[in-house]
């Protein structure tokens, strides 16, 4: 087949292994390697004042992304060439299925709705205290006593917030850079998420990452909006509003790239969300569970078009080849 078809084809695939099989199991999952990895190593730092600290999180940053890298190139490169030996067509689907599989691993449309969706079943039934104790799972504030509308909202933040984080970016760099794209933002998402505290433990050791993850998610943070505007004209939702309240309300989030999709998504829905005493965007009431079903469904269907209109056309033009040319480089390194 064409190389552009073959990109079509692993990216239409991990979309489909993402709605219909879901995550690897958490026990297994490479995020949870790498965090093991990453713990391993905070443990034994002794003095987080130095710095050398930060160089050690710069270097902590690219050992998990040689690791982790360079097993994923490793894996496709060696099913690609050896199923290749016997028979060169299924050499390729073997390429197609395996190089999709571990695509998706480095995002998630769809896993948010096995948490949200209990959480609006409690709610539902008037089970405001189960709720609460489900949402714990998916944010990091406090939700002991939270009501309704805030357990609603809750969930309305984190679907959107992470529309950049877990699909625009990690894809966006897929379709630059191919299976090493991804994996290069996941490792600095990951690791921000678990060192990227402005205190004394973290402040030095989680710097490097914390504004790697700030610098890959400038862009497509900035561009979510448009993307969001663009699902919800075709959703039947308030999509004009969706760019003009990202620029005017983006600045309310302590993070600099996570209120473009937070408040982008809050206008085309028509609803606020709040974490109380951090920040209120939108203008509209505090959202229900009707709107949370609503939220995800937005976000999912920004998530396809951006994928097939952006993340397929780089990663046919660009990315394949990138792909490609590593591949043939650790071959060549194991002299295979």
């Amino acid at each position: 087949m064409e190389l552009w078809l073959d990109a079509l084809a692993i990216v239409i695939l991990a979309i489909l292994i993402d709605r219909f099989i879901g995550d690897v199991p958490n026990a297994i999952h490479p995020l949870r390697w790498m965090g093991n990895i990453l713990d391993a190593i905070d443990r034994r730092i002794s003095r987080r004042d130095s710095v050398w600290t930060s160089v050690l999180g710069f270097l902590s940053y690219l050992l998990v992304l040689i690791i982790f890298g360079g097993l994923g190139i490793l894996i496709i490169a060696s099913v690609h060439h050896f199923v290749s030996e016997a028979d060169e067509v299924w050499g390729e689907i073997a390429w197609i299925v395996v190089s999709a599989i571990i695509f998706k691993i480095q995002f998630a449309i769809f896993s948010f709705r096995k948490h949200c969706n209990p959480i609006c079943r409690d709610l539902d039934e008037g089970h405001v205290e189960e709720a609460a104790s489900k949402v714990q799972m998916i944010v990091s504030r406090n939700t002991k006593g939270m009501d309704a509308e805030h357990i609603a909202s809750s969930c309305c933040e984190t679907v959107s917030e992470n529309l950049v984080d877990s699909i625009l970016s990690p894809t966006f760099y897929f379709g630059l850079f191919g299976i090493l794209g991804s994996i290069m933002f996941r490792c600095a998402n990951l690791m921000d998420a678990m060192w990227g505290y402005i205190n004394d433990m973290y402040g030095r050791l989680g710097f490097f990452p914390a504004k790697f993850d700030d610098v890959l998610g400038w862009l497509t943070s900035r561009v979510s909006p448009y993307f969001v505007a663009f699902a919800a004209m075709i959703l039947g939702m308030d999509w004009r509003a969706a760019v003009l309240a990202a620029r005017a309300e983006h600045t309310k989030t302590p993070s600099p790239n996570s209120g473009w999709p937070m408040t982008a998504v809050s206008a085309a829905l028509g609803i606020s969300m709040e974490k109380r005493g951090v920040y209120v965007m939108g203008t509209g009431p505090l959202p229900t569970t009707k709107d949370v079903q609503r939220c995800m469904r937005l976000v999912e269907t920004t998530s396809i078009i951006f994928m097939l209109l952006v993340c397929f056309t780089l990663y046919a033009l660009l990315g394949i080849q990138i792909q490609l040319l590593f591949e043939d480089l650790v071959l060549s390194i194991l002299n295979i």
